[in-house]
C-alpha cells in the first residue's frame, strides 16, 4: 500500500476508483428527482442529496457489480435506486425523530415542512421502483422490494422498543437489521445479481453488506454518546434526548443496580428528563463498560464482513471494500 492509500480513507479511495460511474449515478438522480407540476420535489431533494453525503450505499452496488465483471449499464440504475430509499428513509426519519440537524444541516422538515418531506419522500420511493423495474430482472425487483418492506418494518419496530427497558440486544439487532443493514445487503447483493454472479459469491456480497450495516449503525449508537459533533453531523447525547435504547445503554440497563434501572426508566421509559441526566447516563456508561462492549460487538461485525468479502475473487474493488470495512469502526478508534 502507497503512501497515498495511506492518506486517503477507504470511502474516498473507493469513489476515485468508481467516478466515472457515480457521475452517471448523480445525473440520473438529477434527472429522476426532476418534476415538471411540483417544484418543491427536487429543491426538497436537492438539500438533502446536495448535503455532501458519502453515497456509500449506491458505491457499494457499483463495486459489487464490477467486481463480478458486468459490464451493462443497470449498475447504474440500481445503484440510484439504492440512494434513492436511503434519501426517503432519511427524510421520514426527520420527521418521525423532529430532528434539526442531518449532516451538519438543516433538516428538510425544518427547511420546508413535515408535509413535505413526507410526501418527497414518498415521491422518491415511487421514483426507485420505477428504476428497479427498468433493470428487467424479477430478482432485483424482489431483493429491493424486500429491503424496502424491512426498513419500514424496523423502523415500526423501533418505534416500541427504543423506549422500552425491556428490549433486549436481540430486540436491537433486528432493528438495527432492518432500519439500517438491509440496504446494505440490498444494495451489495443486487450488484452481485445483476452481473449474473454465481450464487456463493451473491451470497458472499449479501453477508458482507449485511455485516459491514450492523457495524456501521452500532459505531453510529456509539458516536452518540461519545463522537464529535462537528465530525458526526449529530450532536453528543441526540439519542439520550429522544429516548433511544441503543445498544450502549442496553448493555449498561443488563447490569444496573435497583437505583440505576430507576434512572434508565425516568429518563428513557417515562422521558423525564433533567440537568446533568445526560452526564450521568455518560457515567453509568463508563462504570459498567458499555462502550468498550459496544466496539467489541462492532468489531465482531466487522471481522465478519471482512471474512464474508474475502471469499470474494481477488480484485482491487475487493480490497478496498475489505479497507472499508476497518474504517467503519475507525471512526471511533
Amino acid at each position: 500500500m502507497g503512501l497515498d492509500q495511506v492518506q486517503t480513507k477507504p470511502h474516498e479511495r473507493l469513489a476515485e476508483a468508481l467516478a466515472g460511474d457515480m457521475d452517471a449515478v448523480n445525473a440520473t438522480i438529477r434527472a429522476r428527482m426532476a418534476s415538471e407540476h411540483a417544484p418543491r420535489i427536487p429543491e426538497v431533494t436537492a438539500h438533502l442529496v446536495e448535503a455532501g453525503g458519502k453515497r456509500l450505499r449506491p458505491m457499494l452496488t457499483l463495486a459489487a457489480a464490477r467486481m463480478c465483471g458486468y459490464q451493462g449499464p443497470f449498475h447504474v440504475h440500481l445503484a440510484a435506486t439504492v440512494e434513492f430509499i436511503h434519501t426517503a428513509t432519511l427524510l421520514h426519519d426527520d420527521v418521525v425523530d423532529e430532528s434539526g440537524q442531518r449532516r451538519g444541516r438543516p433538516t428538510a422538515n425544518l427547511l420546508w415542512d413535515n408535509k413535505s418531506s413526507v410526501l418527497v419522500g414518498d415521491y422518491l420511493f415511487s421514483r426507485s421502483f420505477q428504476l428497479m423495474v427498468e433493470t428487467g430482472s424479477l430478482r432485483v425487483l424482489d431483493i429491493l422490494s424486500n429491503a424496502s418492506a424491512t426498513i419500514a418494518e424496523g423502523e415500526v419496530l423501533q418505534l416500541t422498543a427504543a423506549q422500552d427497558l425491556a428490549t433486549d440486544e436481540g430486540i436491537y439487532l433486528q432493528v438495527v437489521r432492518g432500519k439500517t443493514a438491509a440496504l446494505f445487503s440490498a444494495a451489495t447483493e443486487v450488484g452481485g445479481v445483476i452481473a449474473g454472479a454465481d450464487e456463493a459469491h451473491v451470497r458472499a456480497l449479501y453477508d458482507f453488506g449485511d455485516a459491514l450495516g450492523i457495524a456501521f449503525q452500532i459505531v453510529d449508537d456509539l458516536l452518540d454518546y461519545g463522537g464529535d459533533a462537528t465530525a458526526t453531523g449529530k450532536n453528543v447525547g441526540d439519542d439520550f434526548r429522544e429516548r433511544k435504547l441503543t445498544l450502549p445503554v442496553i448493555k449498561a440497563v443488563a447490569l444496573a443496580d435497583a437505583e440505576e434501572r430507576a434512572f434508565w426508566r425516568r429518563v428513557i421509559e417515562k422521558g423525564d428528563q433533567r440537568e446533568g441526566d445526560l452526564e450521568q447516563a455518560l457515567e453509568l456508561l463508563a462504570r459498567h463498560g458499555a462502550m468498550e462492549a459496544t466496539r467489541a460487538e462492532a468489531l465482531g461485525w466487522v471481522t465478519k464482513a471482512k471474512a464474508a468479502i474475502s471469499a470474494l475473487p481477488s480484485h482491487d474493488l475487493r480490497d478496498m471494500l475489505h479497507d472499508l470495512a476497518d474504517y467503519v469502526v475507525a471512526r471511533i478508534s
